[in-house]
């Protein structure tokens, strides 16, 4: 069993091939780039992208609406109060609190990734997974993003990566693997 933003997962084990042909990286979390990598993951699901839309798009017709002054100040004032409210939750409360709870982002972990899949070592235990237990991966500037369903992923930091050509092939790997 392991832990990765608060869930627990149980996953099927599969032996390694002792002549490994995949990669091993060693990595720890830096908090900046763990609630960037948050920021990406939330900003990327539709209905927080919905929510965004939708607001804006009364924000906007609220301030047209009262520049012509079809309405008082008041609405307008409501819907600006609104947006500024829903871009900190999503920008730095909601990433704060998950990186707060989750006992995760302060570990050290030992990642290798493999033709038959991922195996994740920390000092607490191994966990493995086949590569069909991932649903897709997204790629953001500092972190290959290695997701189980809609809300679990694993994070995994590019700057882990001995240099391009090792992040080019984990790229290789994952789109080969897993549907993106």
């Amino acid at each position: 069993m392991v832990v990765i933003n608060g869930s627990h997962f149980l996953c099927k084990t599969f032996l390694f091939l002792p002549e490994r042909k995949g990669m091993t990286i060693q990595f720890g979390y830096n908090k900046k780039q763990v609630l960037d990598g948050l920021r990406s993951h939330f900003f990327g699901m539709a209905e927080i992208r919905v929510l965004f839309i939708v607001i804006n798009v009364f924000a906007i017709l609220s301030a047209v609406l009262f520049y012509f002054k079809i309405i008082k100040p008041f609405p307008f004032l409501i819907f600006s109060l609104l947006w500024f409210l829903l871009w900190i939750a999503v920008r730095r409360l909601l990433p704060l609190s998950i990186y707060k709870k989750s006992e995760t982002f302060r570990d050290t972990f030992i990642l290798s990734m493999e033709e038959k899949g991922v195996m994740l070592e920390t000092q607490n235990g191994t966990q493995v997974w086949q590569w069909k237990n991932f649903s897709e991966y997204k790629e953001t500037e500092i972190f290959f993003l290695l997701y189980f369903n809609r809300r679990s992923f694993f994070m995994v930091p590019k700057d882990a990566f001995k240099d391009l050509t090792e992040i080019q092939a984990a790229r290789s790997l994952l789109r080969t693997k897993i549907a993106k």
